[in-house]
């Protein structure tokens, strides 16, 4: 049994949740900081992530017709002036090139030479250049629809950054499409929110609210924007995924045409939508505990670190060849449609390797020594379970059952996550109770949770709450009774309640 005096991360979520957080980062080796301000260097255990998130979505959009594709990283800035709103929204974020190349100056220094007659924005998304391309590719009713997606980088130059969850450049997939009515393209904004809603809740383990964004926090140039928003272990929410009904807006902008079936001609109706690597670090701040990740298995990069355990050397030989066995018949089971994911780990480094896998989130640790090969058994720990908790399970039924104990710990991670939401969530009715919720003595504390409380729908109200409290509405959710009361911010009348919290 590895001991610990104390745990594994400090300081602990209590002491100081921000830190806390880059904490677990840094020691689980998913990624780090890079010399480019604000980037990320993500590392092999936190790109593996990456690749089985990336592999999972991507089946689950190609499910609902849509076709990849890639579009250029460079946007010519006229493209992002076509639409007023767009333009606007993303104006203070944008990454500008302006020249083509470099040449040395008088001191030798290399400096910016040959000025681009149109400067270039670095995407920070890809609405106007794929409505380029969707204007030449449309003149018939019977181009569409176009269903489009792509896995790219973005770049979003940001003040304050966090490792995942607010960096200038970011993993994500955007998709796209054009269709020849409105109910069609309404239609796919919910379809393509039922696809992230079921991948975020099934997949990385985290309850979500669905709703409606407000006219202030829609997608700049969006008629209707909708949304899920996850709470984070702090009591803050996190969008973890959002669409866009675009109405004829970009069609208008970037000329997107087609003749109807009565020959007459009509914009497109289109939509986009979108998730990033935002998501990891929502996972994290869900799931993880004082002693590093919990990776939801059915995302995590591997599934099982097998931990050989010999101190005589005569004894080393044996016990890594039953372990290699092991991992054999661990290797050809199934887990959710893939093979189980096997690490072996024999170094040479003591209770130390067992707390290198724990603070990485891997969901079972097998320890193998001379006794359990004896035995035929492992001795097992669970991430989801106190690091000094491990039974003695035949190495048959651990083979056998490996699927059934990984779906119970997928199923309890989602469960925890879900009981900590309902209890955090609460109406109030009083502005002095609301306000007392979400004040605290600095930023570092937690407080707040998610708050249902009436808005009589004034955008001014709105402001004044965010300006006043740091707390935005996070959606009108569907699934919000609508009953008479009195708007929280202004005391006016208001029909149907909407969540407010504090969000990263």
């Amino acid at each position: 049994m590895v001991k610990q005096a104390k745990n594994a991360i400090s300081p602990t979520r209590d002491e100081d949740y921000p830190m806390w957080y880059q904490e677990v980062v840094k020691a689980s080796e998913m990624a780090e900081k890079s010399p480019v301000r604000g980037c990320m260097v993500i590392k092999p255990w936190g790109y593996a992530l990456w690749e089985n998130i990336v592999s999972t979505m991507d089946g689950m959009f190609k499910d609902t017709g849509i076709k990849n594709a890639y579009f250029p990283l460079f946007i010519p800035l006229s493209y992002l002036e076509k639409e007023a709103e767009h333009v606007e929204g993303f104006a203070k974020e944008c990454a500008v090139v302006t020249h083509h190349r470099l040449e040395a100056g008088e001191d030798g220094k290399l400096v910016p030479a040959g000025k681009l007659t149109e400067p270039l924005i670095v995407r920070p998304t890809s609405e106007t250049i794929i409505g380029e391309s969707m204007s030449r590719w449309t003149s018939s009713y019977r181009d569409l629809p176009i269903l489009l997606n792509q896995w790219a980088n973005v770049v979003r130059w940001e003040m304050r950054t966090r490792i995942f969850l607010r960096t200038s450049e970011f993993l994500w997939q955007e998709g796209h499409t054009a269709h020849a009515t409105e109910a069609e393209a309404r239609e796919r904004t919910m379809m393509m929110l039922d696809v992230y809603t079921r991948f975020v809740e099934e997949y990385l383990a985290m309850p979500v609210v669905r709703g409606r964004k407000t006219a202030s926090e829609r997608f700049p140039g969006a008629v209707d924007t909708v949304c899920i928003e996850a709470m984070m272990q702090d009591k803050k929410a996190l969008q973890a995924g959002t669409s866009h009904f675009l109405g004829q807006n970009f069609a208008r902008s970037s000329d997107i045409r087609f003749q109807n079936a009565d020959k007459k001609e009509e914009f497109a109706w289109t939509t986009s939508w979108g998730t990033s690597t935002r998501m990891i670090g929502g996972m994290i701040m869900t799931h993880a505990d004082d002693d590093g990740v919990i990776m939801p298995p059915r995302v995590a990069p591997a599934h099982v670190v097998l931990l050989p355990i010999a101190r005589k050397e005569e004894d080393q030989r044996k016990v890594m060849e039953y372990t290699r066995s092991l991992a054999d018949a661990l290797a050809v089971r199934t887990y959710h449609g893939s093979r189980i994911r096997v690490e072996i780990d024999d170094r040479d480094t003591g209770g130390a390797r067992a707390w290198d896998w724990i603070k990485k989130g891997i969901p079972l640790r097998a320890e193998i020594g001379p006794r359990d090969m004896e035995n035929d058994c492992v001795f097992l720990g669970r991430r989801d379970e106190a690091p000094g908790k491990k039974v003695s399970l035949p190495r048959e039924d651990f083979i056998n059952t490996i699927d059934t104990i990984l779906d119970d710990i997928q199923n309890n991670l989602f469960n925890r996550a879900l009981a900590f939401k309902r209890e955090n969530t609460i109406e109030i009715d009083d502005t002095e109770e609301f306000k007392a919720l979400f004040t605290a003595p600095d930023e570092n504390s937690i407080h707040g949770g998610f708050v249902m409380a009436h808005w009589c729908g004034a955008a001014e109200c709105e402001a004044k709450i965010k300006e006043d409290l740091s707390v935005t509405i996070r959606c009108i959710p569907f699934d919000s009774k609508t009953e008479q009361g009195r708007c929280i911010c202004c005391g006016n009348a208001s029909g149907r309640r909407v969540l407010f919290a504090k969000a990263y």
